[in-house]
């Protein structure tokens, strides 16, 4: 592949319809399982980490006149479920912006916050504070942290101004974007240096950030970085100086 004209395969099923394939990621020599679904696995902590859920996104709208249909909480507790059913982690880290706003915990439906409450029985769940939920939830049970620090990584939301290895983030929605066909296809993804790694957003209504804008530039400076794309069944790691700006 060469410059932005390089193309790649990506599937176009849905990741819910086949078993996904396992994409390894090592951060600081370590290796993590990258899920097509935008979770991230470590094996040896059985631990499971999503990012920016954006939970009750379609509701906060609402509330504000903009109608979207409200199934994006169901959606996503929906997809967590099969992840929690497929790894089976003794405990689960959501790296903020869990709700879309500090309202959200109290306009869940019942039927979702019992999908979340049973998703939370027999492990530890813990929330990372956002920008979008700084202060911590009634009801909705786990733990609320600022940060956590774990061996050899630390697991927050927004990503450090200053360079910090081992850092595991979210907050950025990072996007990358490649040729298809003749045009550009955009895809959620991971993206990491192998010292750092930014989540892609787990949230059914969750945008994103072309990991060409200078967001990503000042993050990780002169060091290369891979964009790790999401496909259905599996991840494509493409240079990120390969892939597209908007």
């Amino acid at each position: 592949m060469s410059g932005g004209s390089a193309a790649v395969v990506v599937d176009s099923e849905s990741p819910l319809e086949r078993e996904p394939t396992n994409h390894e990621i090592a951060l600081r020599g370590i290796a993590l399982l990258a899920d097509p679904a935008g979770a991230l696995y470590w094996p040896e902590e059985k631990l499971l980490v999503v990012a920016d859920l954006h939970l009750e996104k379609g509701s906060a709208f609402a509330a504000r006149g903009v109608l979207l249909p409200p199934y994006d909480t169901a959606e996503s507790l929906a997809r967590l479920t099969l992840l929690i059913a497929h790894y089976a982690p003794r405990r689960v880290i959501a790296l903020g912006d869990n709700f879309h706003d500090c309202g959200g915990p109290a306009r869940m439906a019942d039927r979702d916050r019992a999908a979340l409450a049973a998703l939370q029985h027999g492990r530890d769940w813990l929330w990372i504070a956002g920008n979008h939920d700084p202060d911590p939830a009634e009801n909705i049970g786990g733990d609320f942290l600022a940060q956590l620090a774990l061996g050899s990584f630390t697991f927050r939301h927004e990503p450090a101004r200053q360079p910090q290895a081992g850092e595991v983030a979210g907050h950025l929605h990072p996007v990358a974007r490649v040729a298809r066909r003749g045009r550009g296809v955009s895809r959620r993804c991971f993206a990491s240096d192998g010292e750092r790694l930014v989540m892609p957003a787990f949230g059914a209504y969750a945008g994103g950030l072309n990991i060409r804008d200078r967001a990503f530039t000042a993050l990780f400076g002169v060091r290369p970085f891979t964009a790790h794309m999401l496909g259905a069944r599996r991840l494509y790691a493409i240079a990120a100086a390969q892939c597209l700006p908007d």
